[in-house]
This record gives structure tokens, C-alpha cells and sequence, in this order.
């Protein structure tokens, strides 16, 4: 079906998207940056009512994004079959790798982790700059879109698009757009009117698949994307509620105020004729009365009756944003902890439950952002002209992430190697913080070792009465 689409009607399907998602996207970005729906306010509220609703925003959704989006980082990669050609100390930094570095993906990767986790998705496109080198970069779901045969179970589309200059006034705006061939430029007043956009074809992007790779948080099986902010943005806007009304009872009410009953305030009086001064009315006009904490008040009426109203009581307003806290934390599988900062008094063991829910899902983020990764090393294989353009047994190597100190990470390590026989360097992915550049200075250093080693017993087999001493030194 997607051969048959000419470029001007996929780039229509594929603005039609954007402009179908814009209004959704839009709310989410709006959340995620703290400009949230107003509470609740009467008809009559003043500035006063409205300053307190802008400070009654609380943002919570960078949190629910920056939580598991810090524990995902590719620190390495692991090609299913050693590339063809290469010598044996190459395999170890594949060509792939290389790819990643000069993409700049380590820093670049937590963007698109952050992307896809706030609004559902985002993408990347591989492809070759000017000077011929593959390069991987990532692009935002606010502006890039793509059409799948199967959008449920197909990671790969049969076209993509991404904005880069929304129109204004009489200017045009520009896009990219790729098929499973060519890349095309895009122009378009707007994006529901059909008629004024344009596709030009610029050139073979020389991959054999369209090079956009989409990376979903969540797919269900309609095709459609969920993030963790939009279904938040209902407990956002009840915390953000109450925060309201804690502020407008903090304001007007938290202070016990003082009454007093049939006592005359003193009244304005011409200095010159000791006479009532009076208002437009005719009513006489009273003095301010200069009432604070270190003065008191008296009458010397017999009737004048003193009194006071209670404040208002704070404590059920924290309460209920506590209780609303802990929803979110529940529903967005956040530990608790992290959002109240509670974390007094819990052993080791509570710890580690009340992070559980939130491995697991980092666990099935990494899943599927893995699978993204490694359609991106075929794509830069195939693009650079190397054999792992077919190789889907490679994986992407996670950084692990727990707490954990050198010293207890060492004494387990070191149990798995003496007590279940597993060789040392299947273990060293496994050293906290190791990173793969260090992986393969350490793989350089023992294959230098073993040379070493295997020289030495060369010699003393030729020379068996000579001390193994000299016989290394010669």
C-alpha cells in the first residue's frame, strides 16, 4: 500500500497527524513546563484570588519524567556476530559504537528518553551529513510524526516527517520527509489546508527502510502511544486544587480574629468647633483604630463585649495534598520517597520495596527503548557500508544504576566467580560505573597480558633447565 502513496499524499497524512495530536501534545508540554488549568475560583475573584492561583502550582510532572529517565543510559553495545573484516581488537569497538560516539549520543540519548516518556514518543533519523559520516539525532514528537502498515507491532515506518519552521503569516513553513528511498522538502501554509503543501525530492538517503526509528514509552495494541505525564494531569490538577485553597485559608483565615460588640469608635472632630465631621452621607467619618499585637483594646461602656473567632485550621488541607502526593506516587509507580522526601527510619529492606514498582518499570522502558536502539545500529551499519546492517541478535548494554558501593559490588562479584565458575571477564560489564571505553582499554590490557604469559611459557618449554626469570628477561 505504502509504494502506491505518491510523497504529496503521504506528507497530507502525515500533517494531517500533527495537526490531529497538536491540541493533546500541546496540554502535555503545557503540564510538563508548569502551565497548568487555573483551580477553581468564584466569578468575583480579584487579583488577590488570582495571585494565590499562580502560586498554587505545583509541578510535579519533571519529577514523574526525571525519575526513570535518569536510570536510562546506553553505556554500551554488544554486536550479535563480530563484523567481517575487522581484526580481533576492533570487534571489541564495533563500528556501531563509533557510530555513537560521533553522534554524540551519550549526552544526546536522555533527551529522547524524556521526550518519549512525556508525550509517549520520539523519534530519530540516521543518516549521513555532509562529510559522508553517519550520524544518529533526535527528533521531537511536538513536530515529527510517521506512518506505519501496522502501528502496534511495526517498528518500521514506511514514512516520516518533521517540521522545521512552522509557517507565519505569509511564510511558508518547511519540512522533512522521508520514505523508504528518497527525502523529500516540504512546505506548507497550514497543516489542515490540503491544498497549499508542496513536496520536492532531494536525493536517495541511501538506507534501505525509511531511517526515522520511533521510541515509545508505551504502544498499545490500537497503535497508540501513552506517556506517564497525561495521565497524571487529573491528580496534578487536584493537588494543585487543594494547594489552592490551603493558600486561601493561609491568607484570609489562619489568624484568630478579635471582635468587639456595642462599643463607638471615636469619630473625626473639627479642630476648631469640636463638631462631628461628616461624609457625602452625612454620617460621621471614624478615626483608624491602630490595633496590633502589642496593644489592647477598652471601653468604658459597662456593655461593650469582647470576644474572638477562631481560626482556621490548617492541618486537614495538608492532609489532603499528602494523600494526593501518595495517589500520584501509586499511580505513576514513583516510590513515595521520592516525592515527599520521607525517607527516615526505613531499613534496607523497605527500600528496596518501595523501589520495586519503579524497576520494573524502568525494566520494560529499557525493553522497548533497547529495541529502538538496535534498529538505529542497523540502520548506521547499513548506512556506513557494514555487515551488521542484518544483525538482530545485537543488544544495547544498560548502565546498571542501583546504589551500590565498589566494595559490596566487588565481594559479590567475586562469589560469582569462585563459587558458580563464571570467567572473570564475563563479570566486568558488571563493575559499577564501568564504562565501555573502559571495557575495552581493560580487554587491550589483558590480551597484552596473555601475550606476555604465553611468551614466557614459549621460552621456558625451549629452555627448560634456564630459571623462568631469565628466560622471560631474554
Amino acid at each position: 500500500m505504502a509504494a502506491s502513496v505518491s510523497p504529496a499524499a503521504l506528507a497530507r497524512q502525515l500533517l494531517a497527524i500533527l495537526n490531529r495530536d497538536g491540541d493533546r501534545l500541546k496540554r502535555i508540554d503545557d503540564y510538563l513546563h508548569g502551565r497548568h488549568d487555573d483551580p477553581y475560583m468564584p466569578p468575583q475573584a480579584d487579583d488577590e484570588y488570582r495571585l494565590l492561583a499562580r502560586r498554587s502550582v505545583s509541578n510535579w510532572m519533571p519529577l514523574l519524567v526525571g525519575t526513570p529517565a535518569q536510570a536510562l543510559y546506553v553505556d554500551g553495545y554488544r554486536p550479535g556476530s563480530p563484523a567481517e573484516g575487522l581484526p580481533a581488537e576492533v570487534e571489541t569497538a564495533s563500528p556501531e559504537w563509533g557510530h555513537w560516539q560521533r553522534s554524540r549520543l551519550d549526552a544526546r540519548q536522555a533527551a529522547i528518553y524524556r521526550g518519549a516518556l512525556a508525550y509517549g514518543h520520539s523519534f530519530t533519523v540516521t543518516e549521513r551529513d555532509a562529510d559522508g559520516l553517519v550520524r544518529t539525532k533526535g527528533l521531537s514528537a511536538l513536530r515529527s510524526a510517521a506512518l506505519f502498515e501496522d502501528p502496534a507491532n511495526d517498528d518500521t515506518p514506511y514514512a516520516a516527517i518533521t517540521v522545521t519552521a512552522w509557517p507565519s503569516g505569509d511564510t511558508r513553513g518547511r519540512a522533512r520527509m522521508w520514505d523508504g528511498r528518497s527525502e523529500y522538502a516540504v512546505t506548507f501554509l497550514s497543516l489542515d489546508d490540503a491544498k497549499s503543501i508542496t513536496t520536492t525530492r532531494m536525493r536517495r538517503h541511501g538506507s534501505s527502510e525509511c531511517p526515522v526509528t520511533r521510541f515509545a514509552s508505551l504502544v498499545d495494541l490500537e497503535g497508540r502511544t501513552l506517556g506517564v505525564i497525561e495521565p497524571m494531569i487529573a491528580l496534578q490538577d487536584r493537588i494543585n486544587q487543594t494547594i489552592f485553597d490551603l493558600l486561601v485559608a493561609q491568607t484570609y483565615a489562619s489568624v484568630k480574629v478579635r471582635t468587639a460588640t456595642g462599643m463607638a469608635p471615636p469619630i473625626q472632630r473639627d479642630p476648631e468647633t469640636g463638631e462631628p465631621v461628616l461624609d457625602e452621607q452625612g454620617n460621621p467619618i471614624p478615626l483608624p483604630i491602630n490595633h496590633n499585637a502589642r496593644r489592647f483594646l477598652f471601653a468604658e461602656d459597662p456593655d461593650v463585649q469582647f470576644g474572638s473567632l477562631d481560626e482556621t485550621p490548617l492541618g486537614g488541607f495538608i492532609e489532603s495534598v499528602d494523600m494526593s502526593i501518595r495517589h500520584l506516587a501509586a499511580v505513576s509507580q514513583t516510590p513515595p520517597h521520592h516525592l515527599l522526601g520521607q525517607i527516615a527510619n526505613l531499613s534496607a529492606e523497605a527500600l528496596l520495596a518501595a523501589e520495586t514498582a519503579l524497576s520494573r518499570k524502568i525494566a520494560e522502558f529499557r525493553t522497548a527503548f533497547g529495541e529502538s536502539w538496535e534498529r538505529v545500529f542497523r540502520l548506521s551499519a547499513e548506512l556506513a557500508g557494514h555487515s551488521g546492517s542484518d544483525d538482530y541478535q545485537g543488544e544495547v548494554i544498560w548502565r546498571d544504576m542501583e546504589s551500590r558501593s565498589l566494595a559490596q559490588a566487588a565481594d559479590a562479584l567475586g562469589k560469582l566467580r569462585e563459587q558458580l565458575g563464571i570467567p572473570a571477564r564475563g563479570l566486568w560489564r558488571r563493575v559499577p560505573g564501568v564504562t565501555q571505553t573502559e571495557l575495552e582499554d581493560w580487554e587491550q590490557k589483558a590480551e597484552d597480558e596473555d601475550s606476555v604469559a604465553q611468551l614466557a611459557s614459549a621460552l621456558t618449554r625451549a629452555t627448560p633447565d634456564a630459571p623462568a626469570e631469565s628466560a622471560v628477561a631474554a
